[in-house]
């Protein structure tokens, strides 16, 4: 597998052919009018998922990283640095936006018992996750789904202090909002990704719905745990 020189070197149409032509990426993502409506997308999620609770589903890492790799392969025309740089300011504001709504709703943000968004269990991975690793959590969390969602809220509800959080912030937007659309872009330099792009967006796909199915399942058998006591 050796990277190329240039997106266009790529062959335009995808070797493996899994996908229908009206579900082919390559279909529709290649017209320039799409590039600005793929970072209004990318922003919008970024925003919702670290900065609103009922975004914990949105899978952040899937999307930038499938960002950077349809960037790479020429598949969508936009610049790499705009990406990571719309991308960081999304992710910035949205756990910024999750630390207020904590700092001023407090405890009461997740007093809401049965509610099927703001569940407890949540917001205690979110508590530990902030008692264990203290102002390094903000950074870390960002890898981390579901907590990204809810740690910015519990730093706002514990009070952690305002111009700590907001440097650990910008060092997470960065490395998360930055890092992972270049890794992405980076790995579809090579030429195999790149005329398998349709192959590898399912793949992607699929992987997306794992960390949720994993924590949906480790609840029900918490739940089925507690029947049986």
């Amino acid at each position: 597998m050796r990277p190329i020189e240039t997106a266009a070197m790529l062959s335009p149409h995808p070797v493996a052919g899994l996908l229908p032509p009206w579900m082919d990426p390559n279909v529709f993502l290649r017209d320039p009018a799409v590039a600005p409506w793929l970072l209004v997308v990318v922003c919008a999620f970024l925003f919702i998922e670290t900065g609103i609770l009922v975004g914990f589903f949105l899978p952040g890492d899937s999307l930038l990283f499938t960002a950077g790799l349809l960037v790479a392969t020429g598949t969508v025309h936009v610049n790499i640095l705009v990406l990571g740089a719309a991308a960081f300011a999304a992710a910035f504001a949205g756990d910024q936006t999750g630390y207020l709504i904590g700092r001023k709703a407090g405890p009461a943000v997740f007093n809401k018992p049965g509610s099927r968004w703001f569940r407890s269990e949540f917001a205690d991975r979110a508590h530990g996750f902030f008692e264990k690793y203290g102002r390094r959590s903000v950074i870390l969390a960002r890898f981390v789904p579901i907590v990204r969602t809810f740690l910015p809220v519990t730093a706002g509800v514990g009070r952690m202090e305002y111009r700590t959080f907001i440097a650990f912030n910008a060092i997470g937007a960065l490395l998360w909002g930055v890092g992972v659309p270049l890794l992405g872009f980076w790995l579809g330099r090579y030429e195999w990704i790149g005329a398998n792009i349709d192959l590898i967006f399912i793949l992607i796909v699929l992987a997306s719905f794992v960390p949720i199915g994993l924590e949906l399942l480790k609840n029900r058998r918490k739940k089925a745990a507690g029947t049986d006591s």
